[in-house]
């Protein structure tokens, strides 16, 4: 991006920011208010890309630019900084965690970057005299679950906190499916439910990090398999004068079938 495209992204946002004559809902806003939209626009670029859309691609990393550049100016309105600072904090991050581009270490493998940068990351925070009392500590609560389980997952397998085998993930997971279904079957309360439920969700993140799968990706892989195939329900209903709710499940059973064995070319 060019020095005068980025300057007017500033001004136009220092604009809305005004107090005199500036955009009354932009200037109720703070972090607080405007973390659920960052959030948003990362999930739309995520989306883009999933969709091999690259216009749209472009469309969506300008609103998350934006969001950047909404958090820097409210910073900067409070005294504590600005947009140049932001850009020049995670330049100088990167720097230092490409030791091997940057510096004089010669190459490494991948393996050997990642475990590097992680130290790296580690003595940061100790010079900011933020070591945590726990490695789990700066694994985000804003994360989603799914995510957040993989990452508290990995960092307690850093020290030896892992299953060494698929297979034990897999019997972990039908010994939690049991559970499940014995509480189920005893009518449980509520809160036990969610306690089972939670605890086979988190083994199922386990699962698909044992099999270098990102549960996200494969829920949103799901989620869109889903509508693509109920989208054909609703079709051929259509297409008989009928909708959903006119319909029996065994009717629109045999139809899921039906667009299952369409996608798979018969």
């Amino acid at each position: 991006m060019s020095e005068r495209a980025i300057d007017r992204l500033l001004a136009i946002m220092a604009r809305l920011r005004d107090p005199n004559g500036g955009c009354p809902w932009d200037l109720e806003q703070d972090f607080a208010s405007i973390a659920p939209y960052t959030i948003e626009e990362a999930y739309e670029v995520a989306d883009a890309i999933e969709r091999g859309d690259l216009d749209d691609l472009k469309d969506e990393l300008g609103d998350l630019l934006l969001q950047v550049v909404f958090h820097s100016r409210m910073a900067e309105e409070a005294g504590h900084f600005a947009f140049d600072d932001v850009a020049e904090a995670i330049s100088g991050k990167m720097v230092r965690r490409h030791p091997h581009v940057f510096g004089d270490e010669g190459e490494r493998s991948a393996g050997e970057v990642k475990t590097r940068w992680e130290e790296i990351k580690a003595e940061e925070k100790a010079a900011k005299g933020a070591a945590p009392e726990s490695i789990l500590d700066d694994v985000p609560l804003a994360l989603p679950a799914l995510t957040r389980a993989v990452k508290l997952q990995n960092r307690a397998a850093r020290v030896g906190f892992d299953w060494p085998d698929t297979s034990l993930v897999v019997d972990k997971l039908n010994e939690e499916m049991l559970e499940l279904s014995a509480e189920i079957a005893k009518g449980g309360e509520p809160d036990r439910l969610e306690d089972e439920m939670g605890d086979l969700l988190f083994v199922y993140a386990n699962l698909a990090r044992h099999l270098k799968v990102d549960p996200e990706a494969a829920l949103r892989r799901a989620n869109a398999k889903f509508r693509r195939r109920f989208g054909r329900i609703e079709e051929k209903l259509a297409a008989m004068g009928k909708r959903p709710e006119d319909s029996s499940l065994e009717e629109m059973d045999a139809l899921w079938n039906e667009a299952k064995r369409e996608e798979r070319g018969g």
